[in-house]
């Protein structure tokens, strides 16, 4: 009977892992770190960002890896439309800067328009319940570079200027992760000019 319940215990487990990011309605933790953009490294503050309007939090796993690549690509081809949304983008990952000032800058990939924040130590990344894993070692870039760095799960939360979570994207593919984050954060605008 112990084996039969144990044997159901595991298998729910397996089947159904939980699902710990924060959620919509969540405060989002405030956070400062050093960003890129366009190859400069510079002080971000999310309560800063904040107070010109949403934000758009993304954590990837890494720089220059295949899903991340197109993630960074797609949000740097549709960033005029996150602009005109009144929102800002900033991604997130493990990377160190020097990786990030070079990812930044890359025409293939943020093209200067994304900007990238380092969370080396995957402070920021467990403060919105995300899972961190440890650097797999032997682990390349697709320049073919060592990955020294552990790896947060792929999660985008829209943060409100009063830094409430309105909504959590997970388990999607990276350029549909960027599409449903310029969805709602259009949807906030539209909602914002109903209100007034």
């Amino acid at each position: 009977m112990k084996r039969i319940l144990l044997g159901c215990l595991l298998s729910s487990a397996i089947t159904f892992p939980a699902i710990a990011a924060l959620k919509a309605g969540d405060a989002a933790p405030d956070f400062q770190t050093q960003a890129s953009q366009a190859g400069k490294a510079f002080n971000y503050s999310l309560k800063e960002a904040l107070q010109k309007g949403p934000v758009v939090v993304y954590f990837y796993p890494s720089a220059y890896t295949g899903g991340c690549n197109i993630q960074a690509h797609t949000f740097a081809v549709n960033v005029d439309k996150f602009a005109a949304a009144n929102a800002s983008v900033i991604g997130v990952s493990l990377d160190s800067i020097d990786r990030l000032n070079d990812f930044s800058a890359d025409p293939a990939y943020c093209a200067g328009k994304v900007a990238v924040a380092s969370d080396v130590d995957g402070a920021i990344s467990k403060a919105y319940d995300l899972i961190v894993r440890e650097a797999a070692e032997g682990k390349k870039d697709s320049r073919g570079v060592d990955i020294t760095h552990g790896f947060a799960e792929r999660t985008t939360f829209i943060v409100t200027p009063d830094g409430k979570i309105s909504a959590t994207l997970s388990g999607l593919k990276p350029a549909e992760n960027v599409e449903k984050a310029l969805e709602t954060v259009q949807q906030l605008a539209t909602d914002k000019q109903a209100a007034k």
